[in-house]
């Protein structure tokens, strides 16, 4: 990519999208658009179509989409799945009737098959077998969109990089104690809870084991996938940690110890995820911040928005 290209990332109000803009005007690229709701309607089409048309970019980095935590994709499927065939279909298709050089999109771990054909996930293992049920409609929504991009590219020459990446985390994310991802819902509860002197109940038992990384890091290696790698490539700190520890390291983090519950009744998900890295790695890729320096970020960065209002 030139300093001089236009370059439109969508969802770009949004935990990754917003990131990536930051990290790509700080490395000096100059036309760098990020589109929101506000500026297009992404399930609209033509809609679509005629706003890519106009700004002619020559790469695109998509990450909007319709997202939620287990809870939240457990109970709006239906919802999940048309919006997000939508919005990937339309901005796939305007990419390449805009004639865009390259995209790079972001997947998610949720497009591995359950039970894992294998551990750590390799890129080949995608679509070998059913997603979790609790995410399946959106991980069906996410596989389209790597399918459409293996058409598009062997019909038309468009060149594509799908991203998949693991539980990402950061400031501007949806912190929704209810139906948002792990983290920010537990931030959200745990200020809360600080806040009004309570306990936190936390979903599960602790043993299910997740890749966290901190979203900065995720831009600069969705950057380095853009210029490098071609086809999917996971995403990943490359260390895995029980949800138990995740937990244990917010309580630090946000002076909550001794005041969480464990709720053995709601689910735990996916038992593991965790990736093979080989690919981005060799692209030259390795996270700069440790999972407590991301959670002390974010923690930060909540409380300040929070003592803003």
């Amino acid at each position: 990519m030139d300093k001089q290209d236009t370059i439109v990332v969508t969802g770009a109000r949004g935990l990754f999208g917003s990131a990536m803009v930051e990290y790509l005007r700080a490395q000096g690229y100059q036309n760098v658009v990020g589109v929101g709701r506000e500026e297009c309607d992404l399930s609209d089409l033509p809609a679509t179509r005629r706003y890519f048309e106009q700004l002619a970019p020559q790469y695109v980095f998509h990450a909007a989409g319709r997202v939620y935590g287990i809870m939240g994709n457990m109970k709006n499927k239906a919802l999940s799945f048309y919006d997000n065939i939508l919005i990937n279909t339309s901005v796939v298709d305007a990419s390449y009737r805009a004639g865009v050089k390259k995209i790079a999109v972001m997947g998610t771990g949720a497009v591995y098959p359950y039970p894992p054909p294998g551990q750590p996930f390799t890129e080949d293992m995608i679509f070998m077998g059913e997603p979790h049920k609790s995410e399946d409609s959106y991980s069906h929504a996410k596989r389209a969109m790597l399918g459409m991009l293996r058409a598009y590219n062997e019909s038309y020459g468009l060149d594509w990089t799908y991203i998949v990446s693991c539980n990402l985390f950061g400031p501007r994310d949806r912190f929704d104690a209810e139906q948002g991802h792990v983290i920010p819902s537990l931030i959200k509860r745990f200020y809360d809870a600080k806040r009004d002197g309570g306990r936190v109940a936390v979903w599960g038992d602790g043993t299910a084991r997740r890749d966290f990384l901190f979203v900065e890091d995720a831009a600069r290696a969705a950057f380095l996938a853009m210029d490098r790698i071609e086809g999917p490539v996971n995403i990943g700190s490359g260390n895995v940690y029980t949800i138990r520890e995740m937990v244990e390291a917010l309580t630090e983090v946000s002076g909550m110890e001794g005041r969480v519950d464990w709720d053995a009744s709601k689910p735990n998900g996916r038992e593991y995820l965790g990736y093979d890295l080989s690919r981005i790695s060799a692209a030259g890729f390795k996270s700069e911040n440790t999972f407590k320096e991301g959670l002390r970020k974010t923690w930060d960065w909540y409380v300040a928005q929070e003592g803003a209002r």
